[in-house]
């Protein structure tokens, strides 16, 4: 087994009173990691941020808020990078197409993304076996 690499696998059911406990997960992770060149209690702030924003558009967006679907969140750590996968049981969508924000009208809607993407090093959404899978990646050591 690779010393360098951590995986934590969580499945919740499909509702929003989880948000917190998975948040804290991912925020325990990044405080105790070694590897992290920065402030890992800043990286832990963002992580939480991450996931918790992540989870919240898979549950109302991707599953439609369906009590029968699940989600299924992973979290590790491989070679240099913080890998967040969460997957989803939706229809999918093009994640290149969700539009900027209105941070000054009334407009919900793109706030979730534009977080997710200014805090990750990547963001990707693709179509995963019978599910679709968004991966963030925040590299771990400076540039």
């Amino acid at each position: 087994m690779n010393k360098n690499r951590i995986e934590i696998d969580i499945k919740i059911p499909n509702q929003t009173r989880y948000l917190r406990l998975i948040g804290k997960i991912g925020e325990e992770l990044a405080i105790g990691l070694n590897e992290y060149s920065g402030n890992c209690n800043t990286l832990a702030y963002y992580i939480n941020l991450v996931i918790t924003e992540s989870v919240i558009n898979t549950i109302t967006h991707a599953n439609a808020c369906d009590p029968d679907k699940m989600v299924h969140l992973s979290i590790g750590i491989e070679h240099d990078e913080l890998v967040i996968r969460v997957f989803d049981e939706g229809e999918g969508f093009d994640i290149n197409n969700v539009p900027p924000p209105d941070f000054e009208g009334l407009e919900e809607g793109g706030r979730g993304v534009f977080l997710i993407r200014a805090i990750m090093d990547s963001v990707n959404y693709r179509k995963m076996g019978t599910e679709n899978v968004l991966e963030m990646r925040k590299s771990l050591k400076n540039k």
